[in-house]
């Protein structure tokens, strides 16, 4: 297997010919891949795309690149992409490959046939984003995921060919059960067998099974059973994710390696309880989820794996332990890191069946080819142990339709369970009361029932039907929605609209708004007041935040709001696509009166105990609140510190302080990690804080920071998580937002290299960090 990252030509428009050999592509642009050409910008408040776009570019892109490969006798050559946005094509000197409507399925072609004896040949691929709005957020536009080229023997392992479940596991015994398809593209039959070589998390070899040897007839694909036993198997588990290591490997009559595929799995047992919600291994849980999509921010959709690890680390330290792909499956190197991280997955598959929500969008291609799209998702995704549940769409408006809708679902079960039986699906209800999914049969042909927001009415349906399974798919940040999830057994958990800010949706909030600004974490993966909140209701070590609470009426009675008690509460459904209400949560003690005034401090804590100070006077203390809402002192402002602190025994150390802040004086540059590789996969942020002569965050300041780089290192893009900054991402300027900003460096070879930052009237800051190669 060889990564194709470089040497590729690109330009964004429809040349003729762009698709032959001999095309002369000297003057386009170089670049490499993964590469997302809409992010660069321009925002327009006119872009065809509109807000559901982030109000950037969309339009018909093309990509070239030179092959030095020639084909020898009995092998195969496979082009293999993980992501092209979209209605792509695909040609090899001139010859069509393939193509796909949808932008987010992986896809491979056997190019073999086309290719040149002389080993000079061109791959040309045309990405096309301009039938738009095809989509209610940000898509990205081009190939903005990882490209490959395979070698194989004709007698080979096709795409997601290879399959290991756990078939049997009880308290020291595992059965794994590996099924893998060989296919022979020969002209003769071949004699096979398949061997396949478990390996254990800490590397080492604990089975070894082989199959019986099976005829391949020419131009056909067989399933070659394998099962092998592990004794005392290490669980895949949220707090110890333990991974372990299968190579498969199709053997000639000879011994010899026909083709092979390395599988990393998980022996776990994970399942939904009507009465109880879900489980995993054994232990009862609420699923404490959030739905991302696919865009990394300032990178757009071709996101490093370095901006994941950090904004999932982020998450999961928060209580987050579970993710719903929104509305889409991600990318593979994603779920290889949920893996890793022990975050459980709802792969989502659809946004739309038949019925459109934007005029260009997959709904022209469902019925086509959404078997294909269904069959090729999961055969991918399917041996990731962090999978728990396959959801089969988003707010499915065929609903309205329960003849159509029921056609539709049946068609993508039967495709799912046949190809994954180890795993449930469910789906995303919109509004099931009014389009009577619970009447008329639709929610019953779940495994698990999802609906979107409405609590309520999804814990009537499980008392109406008490041998239903039910999860909350969607669920919006207020402390009524966590509740009743919370209090309900058989609710086995929810997932928050959103985890993280992401780019577009804006149609209803509308320009100069770029994004739906509704995550716990912002765009640069820095946690806002709403994910202090959350964490302290879902962490399960000792949390405690302070913030300022400048509602005058924060004293009183509670009511309700994403960001906190007293705050306006957010709409059930429309919150998804509209600004929220202004709050007056902030996290800092610098109001713009410094005169004495009324003020609240604000702690979201889950310790039993909690004592508050105004500048080292006690406020006193107060107990935790069993329907889950903050504490809450009333004070007249002084300048100086509010510190809240733990009380609970063994909880020394437990404590948060906000100071108040004089005036901006220099620039502090810290570093997420201090050494950083120079791949595609590699960043880091650089996070720079405008700060007083103390150190203290200046939340005013908005001085426009100029970042550098000397040495061995590279600045991909800048940001500051604003809603409405239009400045191009791959800017050098960023202007500081709440005394904030980043930039989003990488390696650049091997040694030391610097990060500065600069801006007028303030002392410079800069931070050194180590690239490698």
């Amino acid at each position: 297997m060889t990564q194709l990252a470089d040497g590729w030509r690109f330009i964004q428009g429809d040349p003729q010919n762009a698709e032959t050999a001999d095309l002369d592509d000297s003057k386009w642009q170089n670049v490499s891949v993964p590469h997302d050409w809409a992010i660069a910008g321009p925002f327009d408040p006119n872009a065809k795309a509109a807000g559901e776009n982030g109000f950037l570019p969309s339009g018909v892109a093309w990509y070239r690149k030179p092959l030095d490969v020639t084909p020898k006798p009995g092998r195969r050559y496979f082009i293999e992409f993980d992501g092209i946005m979209e209605r792509s094509g695909v040609w090899v000197n001139g010859h069509h490959v393939g193509q796909r409507p949808m932008g987010y399925v992986s896809q491979r072609y056997d190019i073999t046939r086309h290719l040149r004896a002389d080993g000079r040949n061109m791959l040309a691929v045309r990405a096309d984003t301009s039938a738009a709005p095809s989509s209610r957020w940000y898509t990205g536009s081009g190939i903005y995921r990882h490209v490959r080229l395979i070698e194989t023997s004709d007698v080979h392992i096709p795409q997601g060919g290879a399959y290991i479940r756990t078939s049997t596991l009880t308290g020291n015994r595992a059965t794994i059960a590996i099924t893998t398809e060989v296919q022979n593209s020969a002209d003769l039959p071949t004699d096979v067998t398949v061997e396949v070589v478990l390996t254990a998390p800490d590397g080492r070899e604990i089975a070894r099974s082989k199959a019986p040897v099976t005829s391949v007839a020419a131009g056909r694909t067989v399933i070659v059973p394998v099962e092998a036993a592990l004794a005392n198997p290490q669980r895949w588990d949220i707090d110890d994710p333990k991974l372990y290591h299968a190579a498969v490997r199709v053997l000639a009559a000879d011994g010899s390696v026909l083709d092979d595929e390395a599988v990393h799995f998980g022996v776990r047992e994970a399942r939904f309880d009507p009465a109880t919600g879900f489980w995993l291994n054994g232990r009862n849980f609420k699923l404490k989820g959030v739905a991302l999509h696919h865009d990394g921010g300032a990178v757009g959709a071709a996101v490093p794996l370095a901006v994941w690890r950090q904004r999932l680390t982020a998450l999961k330290s928060q209580g987050v332990n579970a993710i719903r792909t929104a509305h889409n499956v991600p990318s593979p190197e994603f779920l290889d890191l949920t893996d890793e991280l022990g975050l459980v997955v709802m792969d989502e598959l659809f946004d739309q069946w038949n019925v459109a929500k934007t005029p260009e969008d997959y709904h022209l291609f469902f019925g086509d080819w959404h078997k294909r799209d269904t069959l090729d998702m999961v055969r991918r995704d399917r041996n990731h142990p962090s999978i728990i549940l396959w959801s089969a769409g988003n707010e499915i408006h065929d609903t309205a339709y329960p003849v159509q809708a029921k056609a539709a679902l049946r068609s993508i079960l039967d495709i799912v369970h046949a190809t994954d039986p180890s795993r449930p699906v469910t789906m995303a209800l919109f509004r099931p009361n009014v389009t009577k999914d619970y009447e008329n049969g639709l929610a019953d042909m779940l495994d698990v029932v999802g609906q979107n927001y409405r609590e309520n009415e999804l814990i009537a349906a499980s008392k109406q039907n008490p041998r239903r399974s039910i999860v909350g798919t969607e669920n919006a940040h207020n402390r009524t929605n966590w509740v009743p999830v919370r209090d309900y057994a058989p609710f086995s958990g929810m997932f928050l609209w959103t985890g993280i800010d992401y780019l577009g949706e804006a149609n209803r909030s509308g320009w100069p708004n770029i994004q739906n600004p509704a995550g716990l974490l912002d765009r640069t993966g820095r946690q806002k007041i709403s994910g202090m909140e959350r964490e302290s209701w879902w962490s399960q070590r000792p949390v405690l935040h302070v913030v300022r609470n400048a509602d005058p009426a924060a004293a009183g009675p509670s009511t309700d709001g994403a960001g906190g008690p007293n705050q306006p509460v957010l709409p059930t459904m429309i919150a998804v696509a509209t600004p929220k209400p202004k709050v007056a949560l902030f996290d800092d003690w610098t109001p713009e009166d410094r005169s004495p005034h009324d003020e609240t401090i604000e702690v979201y804590s889950n310790c039993q105990q909690v004592e508050a100070f105004l500048n080292g006077r006690s406020l006193g203390t107060l107990p935790i609140h069993q329907d889950a809402s903050p504490r809450r002192w009333a004070v007249r402002y002084a300048p100086g510190e509010v510190r809240a602190t733990c009380r609970d025994p063994g909880a020394d150390g437990v404590s948060d302080s906000l100071r108040t802040a004089g005036k901006p004086v220099r620039i502090a540059l810290k570093a997420d990690m201090p050494v950083i590789g120079s791949t595609f996969d590699d960043m880091t942020y650089v996070r720079a804080h405008v700060v007083d002569a103390n150190g203290v965050i200046v939340p005013s300041a908005a001085q426009n920071l100029r970042f550098a780089i000397e040495g061995p290192g590279s600045l991909i893009a800048t940001d500051n998580g604003s809603s409405i900054d239009h400045t191009p991402f791959p800017s050098h300027d960023r202007a500081a937002l709440g005394g904030v900003a980043v930039a989003l460096v990488r390696g650049a070879g091997d040694g030391a290299f610097r990060v500065t930052a600069t801006a007028q009237g303030l002392k410079p800051g800069s931070v050194e960090l180590r690239a490698r190669k």
